[in-house]
């Protein structure tokens, strides 16, 4: 029986970590978290994340962003995920360091689980952070190390709940742009399947995997007409011009003005789909083609039966 790569995942107890570490323990994998260490100022919601962890099999590695420390937990394993937020991002300097020491990683995903960065040009302030991301995979190739990055677009649970607003009783639907521009949102669930694959996958070493699924492709306009079918009720719209979005971005201080333009990106300029998918880019519905990925329909279903609750994670 194949040996199982050990997968060590940074940001394990976030958003699209938790995702990912359950992945990768469903997939068989020994499976390990690095985490802040817990004390009596620990998140409720943090603790008891890291109790069902230990429960699922996961090894929790409490410690800093330290090289020390983090080297001595990359020594032990084979494959490092990182999913660290937005503002710690430059952070996985520290993380590239420390796998060029140890020498031993087949494989790194560094965080940024959005756009694919070197093919959009959005407004400045989201511009700014993609330098970041692209200033880290420059660092990764530089240092010679085996990576994947990937780009799962949108967080479907997430940008359901900010969009529709299910949990409220309201009669309009806030529209970004006209509402035709295309998104891509796939279920956070999915992003961790496929992450926790290509990870494990010669043919993505070195290469961009984009997550385009045909069924998760979906206008704004599309989007609120599919939830209108399912809940059996008319809303009406609320559009926020271009020219407003555009304003937003350039007078809110940052880091709130990321956000804003985002949205532009995704949802009025259509940017996460506004380059065509070549022979030679990689797509992951396409590489594994076994695996049934949630579709939009199939996810508003879970929404009007059990719906996710909401998420506080930021965009991106």
């Amino acid at each position: 029986m194949e040996k199982k790569n050990r997968i060590l995942v940074f940001g394990g107890t976030g958003y699209i970590g938790k995702n990912i570490v359950k992945a990768s323990v469903s997939l068989g994998h020994p499976t390990l978290v690095y985490t802040r260490p817990l004390n009596s100022q620990t998140c409720p919601s943090k603790t008891q994340l890291c109790n069902d962890f230990n429960s699922m099999g996961v090894t929790l590695v409490q410690g800093e962003l330290q090289h020390d420390q983090i080297l001595k937990v990359i020594k032990q394993v084979d494959i490092v995920i990182c999913a660290l937020a937005y503002p710690q991002v430059m952070e996985q300097l520290k993380i590239i360091d420390a796998i060029k020491v140890a020498g031993n990683i087949k494989r790194f995903i560094p965080s940024g689980f959005g756009a694919e960065e070197e093919r959009i040009n959005p407004l400045p302030p989201f511009q700014a952070f993609l330098d970041k991301k692209i200033n880290i995979r420059r660092e990764i190739e530089a240092a010679g190390i085996p990576y994947t990055s990937v780009s799962a677009n949108c967080c479907a649970a997430y940008f359901v709940n900010y969009l529709l607003r299910p949990y409220e009783k309201r009669n309009q639907i806030v529209v970004y742009g006209n509402g035709e521009a295309k998104a891509v949102l796939n279920y956070e669930e999915d992003v961790g399947m496929y992450t926790v694959k290509a990870a494990n996958d010669p043919r993505t070493c070195n290469r961009v995997v984009i997550y385009r699924p045909p069924k998760n492709i979906i206008s704004q306009n599309e989007l609120i007409s599919l939830w209108e079918q399912k809940c059996g009720y008319t809303f009406g719209k609320a559009f926020v011009s271009e020219e407003e979005i555009v304003k937003r971005s350039q007078t809110l201080p940052p880091p709130d003005n990321i956000p804003v333009s985002i949205l532009h990106s995704v949802f009025v300029r259509g940017d996460f789909t506004g380059f065509e998918i070549g022979e030679e880019d990689l797509e992951a519905s396409q590489l594994y083609p076994d695996y049934n990925y949630t579709s939009i329909r199939q996810l508003l279903d879970i929404f009007l039966v059990d719906p996710p609750a909401p998420a506080s994670a930021a965009f991106g």
